[in-house]
């Protein structure tokens, strides 16, 4: 499956197979499932009609080229469209296309006078072809259903008046109404007092969420309560919901190695079965002492069907866009099967902790300022030096101090990274970060520092210390049974942060983290990743996928916290949670394993079960009825359990 659902349904029956690349975007959402099987249905009752006249019902007439006539009828409604697609290959120069080996397999049967088999073979390829097809369509219906949330027309009030408008159509600023139990159409502002809203297209939490005025609502929440009134804040195109779906839609472009595998070795093993069998008709005439053609043909045809690597193909790629399909369901993007492997095989989750483990929330706890300074000004002062930040301790500031007063003057404002904000007022330097920022310009202090749990913020002005707020930030609360469940999945946990040694050694020992560093810039948090890649052991980073961007690119796979409010939270990291909940990272690892799984599963019973059967058709021990089993059956049973993954729950 070269690329993922459509959130069209493509009208025509498209087979591309590049390599074996097995591409099924067949049209079965616009086609009765009595459609898709009528052909294979008129050949199944010729067929049934022909054995009958064969072995049942004593006749004179059935024989000759009236034999042959009723079974090429019985094979034409399957055999055509098999054989024009092995034609249409051979043109675009895939020569070994399994439709080019079902073709000479049926084609041979005819030619040595095994009539119903040939027409059997190929009733059944095809019966398989529609199962599979079903399958591939239902995992993407599946997607496109869970995430394509968004209604085609939406509510909009012109000159305070409803009216019904096509949602592609509506411009950004205009205010559209969303009665109880509507989808929202379109991101938007909530311009009504407050509103609760069903996110769980977007996040799989049904969790109700409460809005009030000004904040953020986004396309494919549903109204839970009073009208409400919007206004349009992104065009259709630009909505969260249409880069989720367009990023889950380009998902399997990113190719899983196993996936790799599989579509390069069946490159290489089907023109060599197709030698093998020519061997098998040919050779033993130099080698046994009676040498019959047409029995060591018979065994060469039966040896092509087997050797259809149909299982391998379809199953692998379903498999992975089973796990796709699963994390989507749980509110996890993740941007690629390749990816999937990687989370089965983590060894170190590494995280950052505001935002992913913590709330993200803070808020000021203590002030302790110098008497010589005046308390109101500076924190005035601090408030605006703050507000060119959109650092969570900003909105703490904010909220303890204030209205920003704008007729206060900076200059010269300078951010610091991983240690704080320079700017001068009054002529004089303004100071505002950690202990490092003080360190830094020279600033004398004499406050014990290491006693003090909560996060720093000190201040300085004129070269002199002014003094410090203790700024506090809650843990999540299923951040503990996190870090249990990484435990009990053998993954081991470090926590890097640039908030003071003493918090972030608070927070792990609450959560029971093995490994955590604070006081970290940027370029410390790259280093640490870098010491565990040393040891050549696997690393996934959890953060806010863009300040920790450098990391992020380090790690084998970013997974990023809180997506949903982000574009660019979707466009830096490999996995998007898009609800915050910490428990989506073991929950994601497990999806991973599964999925792996299963896909070994897939390769182990398509292997063992070819295996077997091809060593019984070349002995002549299997029939033309056992390689049907040994291609069609395997495949079909092989996507079975490739299915069984979007059914699973994950804890």
């Amino acid at each position: 499956m070269e690329e993922c659902c459509s959130t069209k349904p493509k009208k025509e029956h498209n087979h591309h197979h590049e390599g074996h690349d097995h591409e099924h975007s067949h049209d079965v959402e616009n086609q009765s499932v009595y459609r898709m099987f009528l052909p294979a249905i008129v050949s199944f009752v010729l067929l049934l009609i022909g054995i009958s006249f064969d072995n049942f019902i004593e006749n004179t007439w059935f024989n000759g080229w009236v034999r042959l006539v009723w079974y090429l009828i019985a094979y034409i409604p399957v055999g055509f469209p098999v054989l024009k697609e092995a034609f249409e290959s051979i043109k675009n120069g895939d020569v070994f296309s399994e439709f080019f080996l079902m073709g000479i397999a049926t084609v041979g049967a005819f030619a040595i006078g095994e009539y119903p088999e040939g027409v059997a073979v190929m009733l059944f390829y095809s019966v398989g072809e529609v199962f599979q097809a079903m399958a591939v369509t239902k995992a993407k219906t599946n997607i496109q259903l869970l995430l394509d949330q968004r209604p085609d027309e939406v509510t909009v009030l012109e000159n305070g008046q409803p009216k019904v408008a096509k949602a592609k159509s509506v411009n950004v600023g205009e205010i559209i109404q969303l009665k109880s139990g509507e989808k929202l159409g379109l991101d938007g502002e909530l311009l009504s007092e407050k509103a609760s809203f069903n996110t769980s297209a977007l996040t799989g939490e049904s969790k109700p969420d409460t809005k009030v005025r000004g904040e953020t609502v986004l396309a494919g929440m549903i109204n839970l309560n009073s009208v409400s009134q919007i206004k349009v804040t992104a065009a259709y195109k630009d909505s969260k919901l249409s880069k989720i779906l367009e990023l889950v839609q380009n998902a399997t472009s990113q190719k899983a190695p196993t996936e790799l595998f599989i579509r390069k070795f069946a490159k290489i093993y089907t023109p060599i079965v197709v030698f093998l069998a020519i061997g098998i008709t040919f050779l033993p005439y130099f080698f046994v002492e009676y040498y019959e053609f047409k029995s060591w043909l018979y065994r060469a045809l039966v040896f092509l069907v087997i050797s259809c690597p149909c299982a391998l193909v379809i199953s692998i790629p379903l498999g992975y866009f089973g796990g796709i399909g699963a994390g989507s369901r749980n509110g996890i993007l993740i941007k690629g099967s390749n990816f999937l492997d990687i989370l089965a095989n983590i060894q170190n989750v590494v995280m950052d902790k505001t935002g992913t483990m913590t709330e993200g929330v803070f808020k000021v706890q203590e002030v302790h300022f110098d008497n010589d300074f005046n308390k109101n000004e500076i924190l005035k002062w601090v408030n605006i030096l703050e507000s060119k930040t959109t650092h969570p301790i900003a909105t703490a500031i904010h909220d303890f101090v204030g209205e920003i007063d704008h007729s206060i003057q900076l200059e010269n404002v300078e951010e610091i990274p991983g240690k704080g904000l320079k700017a001068e007022i009054n002529g004089k330097e303004l100071l505002v970060g950690n202990i490092k920022l003080m360190q830094q310009f020279n600033i004398s202090y004499d406050v014990n520092f290491e006693n003090i749990v909560y996060t720093l913020i000190a201040i300085a002005y004129d070269k002199k210390f002014v003094g410090y707020l203790t700024i506090a930030d809650s843990i999540k609360e299923d951040a503990k049974h996190t870090i249990d469940k990484l435990k009990s999945l053998n993954v081991k946990t470090t926590m890097l942060s640039g908030d003071k040694i003493s918090v972030v050694d608070f927070v792990a020992q609450k959560l029971g983290i093995e490994n955590a560093y604070g006081d970290l810039l940027p370029e410390d948090k790259v280093n640490k990743v870098k010491e565990l890649k040393a040891k050549n052991e696997s690393v996934a980073f959890v953060g806010d996928g863009i300040n920790d961007a450098p990391v992020v690119a380090l790690s084998d796979v970013g997974i990023a916290m809180g997506g949903l409010g982000s574009d660019a939270t979707i466009e830096t990291a490999d996995i998007v949670i898009q609800d915050d909940k910490p428990m989506k990272i073991p929950m994601a690892i497990n999806i991973g394993k599964q999925t792996q799984k299963i896909v070994w599963q897939n390769i182990i019973l398509a292997f063992a079960v070819k295996g077997i059967v091809l060593a019984l058709g070349a002995g002549g021990l299997a029939t033309m009825w056992e390689a049907v089993f040994a291609d069609v059956g395997v495949a079909l049973l092989a996507i079975l359990n490739a299915v069984r993954i979007q059914r699973m729950k994950f804890d």
